[in-house]
């Protein structure tokens, strides 16, 4: 099959073929050395400005009131915007299906979610605008959240948005088919619930954005590092008010990575140039690391019920898909996109003719969803394979036989799925019978074997899916009825583009609309493209910068759906044969020989019958520039050529809801084993094989580099990754400590096989290979753990506590603690931070209990404090620094004593708010009178965390909790003028360095 592949391609560039071969990559070179220009590497215009944002605390609130007039009249700020300023500015982002619901880029009126941007400061540097964010002060009206997508579908649930039924956005059914009857004839109905988590992917570079308005020609020039999916320019012009031709969007060089997620900069890109056009002055803003985590786009999260119709010899006919999608607190385009990219694909790999599904879009309060590697795929395969493996459980068979037998077979492709995909070529069967038999299944089953004798949790898991790529581009419009499908245009296919330029000494200049995020662009388009000028790589150089006012390019441009080897490289070879075709008219007449006689070697352009009749390549090719006069007469020009390719596959939707989603169809399946320790339950991958058909392989080993980086973020997804909310909304992944990552310790390297069907439909048969292993690792993954463990539902990640509760059962709850029971502290439901300790200090309990009430002492010993302020004898107002691991900010406290006994016990309640997030709970203080004269001090407290504190991890705020409650109190011994004896609350001096807290 590789001979036939590159046959292919040898027919259209005569010479030494460099397609097919892992050729040194052009880009390492300077990202080797420390000479990537990325965004923030690039410098900016004198006067330019820098901006923090202001995000919410609360996941559901109304904004009552914001105060900026102290951020306004800080040093060095030019200009502080809110939601109005925002709105006068913009007009309303677009969302993804026909309601009556606005969505900006910051809160108007309400903020639902916790980091919703709320204010956008531009100071001189980012410092100053940090401090400015600090001073603006917000008053909030807290309601009821919701998180759990099944909740949010409940009459009672917190709405959101006035202009959804409910939180329910979009609510479609389809029917392929006869599935009632299939169901009917069947002799079994098997069915899977599954839970799919919310997870995202983690550039090393967060967004950047750099914006300037010029007033003079109400226009916008914004530098950004977004993934370049160039839909967005027109949803950007759109909401900056400006025509097309006057908004210029430009990528850096360099991009650290995106995923995906870089497409969800394009809120920020709005909000930033807003500013600049609020400030007069170019605004600069770079995300740091907390606010990607908690305020960037993420994977949705997904219900799903899927039942199959099952007949006694494991063959499918039929499935019930019921799917409701967490898209977050905002419908932003291009979702629903992630629940329908894969609506062509909903069989998978199998030969299933009946079809029902049903798709519900809810939103909830997190954080909106966006374009995440695999996009849609992780979701629809956890169900589905995991319904496969349940179904050979049912029947007592193995996975393996349930998957053969329902595979589609070779000889039906182009194959039309029930919903509508047309599957372009394959051989799964003979994928499997490869990766069986060279991956070494036999080996892993005795490994298995051998292992459960000795009792050990062995399991082998099983997947099979089909990898789409190059999106139609009217996919997203199945989400509308046909009526209002009709009514807004047709919408279909993925055009690409690519130019192919030649300067008048024959050199040649590659350009094409396609952002690269490491896939390797310049090196494969210089190999495309050298094949068919008989030139070598190097003789190549490729730009993939974008400027949308210079550069061709159309909507569907752009890097994602792993389109790149498909259609931008495929176009980029058109772009070449074209000038390619009249470069050899050219030689032709020069020769005196036939243009079908010319071949492009080796740098020179000759006849094929007669190897010394020959040019050089910059000769003929310069020709044009020095000489067009000389040209045959209809050769035209060979200085230019831009071709814009859209396969005529990829159709809009027809009026029964059939939609051919993506161009192309790879195939992938894998096996594993691992092993699960019975003590710690934590989960080792022992084997992994991962076969492959991409199509035509253009550079093998950036190939198996990107299956690689795929296997490791999906490993992420098995066994790490969870953005995690408290059922009130908070968010509680806000750094890596929480928010856990695999690393080269905990990823293997996997067996990586292939073979390969070139696809018909693309111009090099090559298919997409970017995306797989994030849909089919996860649930292989999952299924091995389910057989070393004997489960049926499993839920990701896999984490030992999770096995824990599979394996052991729930956990008993703890008993009450003993100084709950002392203190009487009233216990509260759901909170998320919570502390008792002891101090000793050398002072009469009548004296610490005159200093507890005492504003100036307590000013002097509340670490950080600026100022409190005694509004009566029982309620303080105070404002407050503090630095809590990453992050630091001011808060502005309101604390009420209750229950006073003095001189003995008094219960602290209040509530803290600042820009890092907001704190609310209560704490008991007991003073007890020691035979020294001294006074023990215990305190027992509980506090509700929310906001961007919450995000930082339960961990690391309650080992800074006992750090900020020790200096407290070891201010009021000082403060006493005596000397703490002893400290009972933590070992403080070692949490002090951990925090650099000073004692």
């Amino acid at each position: 099959m590789a001979d036939a592949a590159s046959h292919s391609i040898a027919s259209d560039g005569p010479g030494s073929l460099w397609v097919g071969r892992s050729i040194p990559r052009v880009e390492d070179a300077a990202l080797l050395t420390g000479r990537g220009r990325f965004i923030d590497d690039l410098g900016v215009r004198p006067g330019t400005l820098h901006a923090a944002i202001l995000r919410s605390p609360y996941p559901h609130a109304d904004i009552v009131a914001v105060d900026s007039s102290e951020a306004k009249r800080a040093h060095g700020v030019a200009a502080v915007l809110l939601g109005q300023d925002v709105t006068a500015l913009t007009a309303s982002l677009v969302v993804g299906v026909k309601a009556a619901v606005e969505c900006w880029p910051i809160a108007v009126g309400r903020v639902r979610y916790v980091g919703e941007p709320v204010a956008i400061v531009a100071a001189t540097d980012r410092y100053l605008a940090e401090d400015a964010v600090d001073l603006i002060e917000v008053q909030y009206r807290v309601r009821p959240a919701v998180v759990d997508p099944l909740a949010a579908l409940g009459p009672d649930a917190p709405v959101l948005h006035d202009g959804f039924a409910g939180n329910v956005a979009s609510d479609r059914t389809f029917r392929y088919g006869d599935p009632e009857a299939a169901f009917a004839a069947a002799t079994r109905r098997i069915g899977i619930d599954i839970r799919y988590p919310r997870n995202s992917c983690t550039p090393i570079e967060t967004y950047g954005v750099i914006a300037e308005y010029d007033a003079g020609e109400d226009a916008y020039d914004v530098l950004a590092n977004f993934q370049g999916p160039f839909s967005i320019h027109a949803v950007l012009s759109r909401a900056l008010r400006v025509p097309g031709n006057r908004l210029r969007l430009r990528t850096p060089p360099d991009s650290g990575g995106s995923f995906g997620v870089k497409q969800g900069i394009f809120p920020y890109i709005v909000l930033v140039a807003a500013a600049a056009r609020a400030a007069g002055r170019p605004v600069k803003w770079i995300e740091d690391r907390i606010e990607h985590l908690t305020a960037s786009v993420s994977a949705t999260n997904r219900a799903t019920t899927l039942s199959a119709a099952v007949a006694d010899d494991g063959r499918i006919l039929a499935l019930d898909w019921d799917q409701v999608e967490d898209c977050g607190a905002h419908l932003r385009a291009p979702e629903p996109a992630t629940l329908y990219r894969m609506h062509g694909n909903l069989t998978g790999a199998y030969d299933i003719r009946h079809l029902k599904v049903r798709n519900r879009v809810v939103v909830t309060n997190k954080t909106p969803t966006g374009l995440n590697r695999g996009f849609g795929g992780p979701q629809v395969y956890f169900a589905l394979e995991r319904l496969v493996q349940r179904i050979a459980l049912r029947l007592g068979r193995d996975p393996l036989d349930i998957v053969r037998r329902n595979l589609i077979p070779s000889e039906a492709f182009p194959y039309r799925t029930a919903s509508g995909a047309l599957l372009d070529s394959g051989d799964y069967q003979e994928a499997i019978r490869t990766g069986v038999s060279e991956g070494g299944l036999a080996e892993l089953k005795k490994r298995r074997d051998a292992a459960r004798a000795q009792g050990r949790l062995y399991g082998i898991g099983y997947a099979a899916v089909v990898e789409p790529s190059v999106s139609n581009m009217g996919y997203i419009t199945t989400v509308l009825t046909p009526a209002e499908r009709r009514k807004a245009g047709p919408k279909n296919g993925a055009q690409a583009t690519a130019t192919v330029a030649i300067d008048p000494l024959g050199s040649v200049s590659v350009h094409v609309a396609s952002v690269p995020q490491g896939q390797g662009h310049r090196t494969v388009l210089s190999q495309v493209v050298a094949d068919i000028f008989g030139l070598t790589p190097g003789d190549i150089r490729v730009n993939t910068e974008i400027d949308t006012g210079k550069d061709a390019w159309s909507i569907a441009s752009g890097n994602y759906a792993s389109r790149f080897a498909p259609a931008v490289a495929g176009t980029a070879k058109l772009a070449a044969a074209r000038i390619a075709q009249r470069l050899a008219r050219i030689a032709a007449s020069q020769l005196n020989t036939d243009a079908d006689d010319i071949v492009f070697s080796a740098g020179q352009v000759g006849s094929r019958r007669n190897p010394d009749n020959k040019l050089s390549f910059s000769r003929v090719a310069g020709l044009s520039h020095w000489s067009p006069a000389a040209l045959p007469d209809g050769v035209g020009q060979t200085i230019r050529e831009t071709v814009f390719w859209s396969p005529p596959e990829l159709t809009a939707p027809d009026d029964d809801d059939h939609v051919n989603s993506s161009l192309c169809h790879g195939f992938i399946f894998d096996y594993c084993g691992v092993e699960i320790d019975r003590t710690t339950l934590q989960t080792r991958i022992a084997g992994y094989v991962t076969m492959h058909d991409c199509g035509t392989i253009l550079h093998p080993g950036m190939v198996d580099g990107q299956i690689r980086g795929g296997f490791a973020q999906a490993v992420g997804a098995a066994l790490y990754e969870e953005y995690a909310y408290a059922p009130d909304g908070n968010f509680l992944t806000g750094t890596f400590a929480d928010y856990l990552l695999p690393t080269t310790k905990e990823v293997i390297d996997p067996c990586i096989l292939h073979i390969q069907t070139p696809s018909p439909f693309t111009p090099l048969g090559a298919k997409g290979v970017g995306e797989g292993n994030c849909m089919s690792t996860p649930v292989c993954i999952a299924n091995a753990v389910a057989d070393a463990l004997g489960a049926e539902d499993l839920e990701l990640p896999l984490v030992p506590a999770k096995l824990a509760n599979l394996v052991r059962g729930a956990e008993a709850a703890a008993p009450a603690g003993r100084v709950a029971a002392k203190t009487e502290v009233k216990r509260r439901d759901d909170r998320n931070l919570r502390g008792e300790g002891e101090a000793i200090v050398g002072a009469p309990v009548e004296r610490i209990w005159a200093m507890l009430l005492d504003p100036a002492t307590l000013q002097a010993t509340i670490p950080g404090c600026r100022e409190v302020r005694k509004i009566s004898d029982s309620h303080f107002r105070a404002e407050v620094t503090l630095g809590i691991g990453p992050v630091k900010g001011r808060y502005r406290a309101d604390v009420e004593l209750s229950d006073l006994d003095p001189p003995h016990a008094l219960t602290l309640g209040g509530s803290a708010e600042g820009a890092l997030g907001s704190v609310a709970g209560e704490g008991r203080i007991t003073l007890t009178e020691l035979d020294n004269g001294g006074t023990s001090i215990r305190y027992a407290y509980e506090a509700d965390i929310g906001g961007k504190v919450a995000s930082i991890g339960g961990r690391l705020l309650d080992g800074a909790a006992r750090v900020i409650i020790g200096q407290f109190f070891a201010g009021l011994a000082r403060h006493a003028a005596g000397t703490p004896v002893e400290s009972r609350a933590s070992p403080l001096a070692k949490l002090r360095r951990w925090f650099g807290a000073r004692s």
